[in-house]
């Protein structure tokens, strides 16, 4: 195990704010001279069943500690979660059934071991000790804090100002993920800068069970693929971690390398500190780089390869490289969608035909519409074998062809008799 000062300058790393350092500082002391790990603990409610690169800022955390020979434990909010967390909510969130809670769960559990070891991570469920808890009991949990004390809340405050409810239940919600930590006794929990309120409250609860308080640790919340907005699929600016490596859709290349290749300029350092497991100096290095205003391109590259290997392997991250720079040098990838077409039973009409370019277009996805498809070609954006079309009544004919649409969309056609 490594000195606790050590271990303090590899923990901070990405970290928006500890409560409280000194406190950490001396729980690693005791932790290196009695030779026991902490006890780590972070809470993930299975409200939905993906995870994506936002999420992982704190399961990479947990790793860092799993790495520093602590004991980590993953809690998998089964009873919070059929409540639901109302932090950052203007209204009562719609509770899940306990077979959609279980069910997202077990997607879980096979997605967090991309970033966990799998031998040092322990798997909880807070059912196992909130189901227990008889009605006294329950009840008894809302004398910890008062009503003033909840409506401190940011959102709370806001939603009573506005008139807007506030069910009892969801009061409940950080008090029992504070009882988390009271029935894991844990010494750290993680969290986002988000959870704040909630992680405090598990230092309030703990300190009212005769326990020393765990420290809290927050994590930012990484910002998404438009360098401003919170990560998150609903917003579409997220890369999920079980989505392919490389894929074309609609004849233009995506998928996790790609999307890590379009990371705004500014973000890079943020992704490689929160993402990365670069040591501490290489890090500096990078930052230095980028700052001295150098080329972002191969940064960005060895950080896609990175992430493609975590979570998809070596050979998927080096064929996801190989198809990314085919792209770069305007050479056709090796593997492109493909779709055959027959002759057979078309009209004299060219328009009806399945040759006719811009439905080819269309069917393909290389354009909206025929119209669209029709502008493009007159705007001479589309090429097939590598020679410009600029005839909007272009068909194919039998044979093979690579339709090029800009300089990175691609479709191979196949037209059969």
């Amino acid at each position: 195990m490594l000195a606790p000062e050590k271990q303090i300058e590899i923990i901070k790393r990405g970290v928006v704010e500890i409560i409280s350092e000194r406190e950490l500082l001396a729980k690693l002391g005791r932790s290196y001279k009695e030779n026991r790990p902490l006890r780590i603990k972070a809470g993930f409610d299975p409200t939905a069943p993906d995870i994506h690169l936002g999420h992982t800022v704190l399961l990479e955390k947990m790793r860092q500690f799993q790495d520093l020979g602590h004991d980590v434990t993953f809690l998998i909010g089964d009873f919070t979660g059929m409540i639901g967390d109302p932090t950052g909510k203007s209204e009562t969130r719609k509770t899940l059934t306990k077979d959609e809670v279980l069910k997202n769960a077990e997607t879980y559990k096979t997605q967090v071991y991309k970033v966990l070891d799998p031998d040092k991570t322990r798997i909880r469920f807070n059912s196992e000790w909130l189901e227990k808890m008889s009605a006294m009991e329950t009840a008894q949990l809302g004398a910890y804090e008062t009503v003033a004390r909840m409506l401190e809340r940011e959102d709370f405050k806001k939603r009573f100002k506005n008139q807007q409810p506030i069910g009892i239940l969801e009061f409940y919600y950080p008090l029992f993920q504070a009882y988390d930590s009271v029935a894991l006794q844990a010494d750290v929990e993680l969290g986002g800068t988000d959870q704040k309120f909630n992680l405090l409250m598990g230092r309030s609860i703990q300190k009212a069970n005769g326990m020393e308080e765990q420290v809290v640790l927050m994590m930012p919340l990484l910002e998404g693929l438009d360098g401003v907005n919170k990560m998150s699929k609903s917003l579409g600016n997220y890369i999920g971690i079980n989505e392919p490596a490389v894929e074309f859709v609609g004849g233009e290349l995506t998928g996790m390398f790609k999307k890590v290749m379009s990371v705004p300029p500014q973000m890079v350092a943020r992704y490689y500190e929160l993402l990365s497991r670069v040591s501490l100096e290489e890090l500096e290095e990078i930052k230095k780089a980028l700052r001295e205003g150098k080329d972002d391109r191969p940064i960005k590259k060895a950080l896609a390869t990175e992430l493609v290997t975590r979570y998809h392997g070596a050979d998927e991250a080096e064929r996801a490289l190989k198809e990314y720079e085919k792209l770069q040098t305007k050479e056709v990838p090796d593997e492109i969608p493909e779709v055959v077409l027959s002759l057979s039973g078309a009209s004299d009409d060219a328009r009806k035909k399945p040759a006719w370019l811009p439905q080819i277009m269309k069917e393909t996805g290389l354009a909206k519409s025929t119209g669209e498809a029709i502008r493009l070609i007159k705007q001479g954006g589309v090429k097939v074998n590598d020679a410009p079309v600029v005839d909007p009544e272009a068909s194919l004919s039998q044979g093979e062809h690579i339709l090029r649409v800009g300089k990175r969309r691609f479709y191979k056609v196949v037209i059969t008799p």
